[in-house]
């Protein structure tokens, strides 16, 4: 699997909505969702600040490395 964003999972914990962290962050709302449905390819450092502030969150909440299967 590799890199895996559970922004979906920290933004359900703490119910905020996408629209809602889009105006938080000042992302648009179709860069939010390619983040949260996991088919960003790059993400930059201050827009995952921005995130990580919106929820009161750290970057090991929404990003986190897992090892493919066999």
């Amino acid at each position: 699997m590799g890199i895996v964003i559970r922004l979906d999972e920290v933004m359900a914990k703490r119910k905020v909505s996408l629209n809602e962290l889009s105006e938080r962050v000042g992302i648009t709302l179709s860069n939010l969702s390619i983040l949260k449905n996991q088919k960003a390819k790059a993400i930059r450092l201050s827009t995952l600040a921005a995130i990580c502030r919106a929820l009161d969150c750290q970057p090991g909440d929404i990003i986190v490395y897992e090892e493919d299967r066999k």
